[in-house]
């Protein structure tokens, strides 16, 4: 294995309503992308999302899945961001 990961983050905010993890899932399932891990939460009347997806078994490229996912936010009303994980390691760092 390489050391570059096949992981992505996946964050979504926006205003919370039926249907967004489902969206969100449904994207990625439909490039066969594996979500690995998922946490939400709902802050008043804010819902937030992170996730990890493994892109190993992908049907599409990386940068044609970023474009999917913001399509559907901007469907639904939310913003979904896409990032490689070592991308998102590297910005978060200590």
């Amino acid at each position: 294995m390489s050391e570059k990961s096949n992981r992505i983050i996946v964050t979504v905010i926006g205003a919370d309503r039926v249907g967004i993890i489902a969206g969100v899932a449904t994207v990625l399932a439909e490039a066969n992308a594996n979500i690995v891990d998922i946490s939400q939460t709902t802050l008043r009347e804010f819902f937030t999302m992170i996730l990890m997806a493994d892109l190993s078994q992908a049907t599409i490229p990386f940068d044609e899945l970023k474009r999917r996912l913001t399509e559907k936010g901007e469907e639904m009303g939310v913003k979904i961001d896409a990032q490689h994980e070592d991308v998102f390691k590297y910005m978060h760092r200590v």
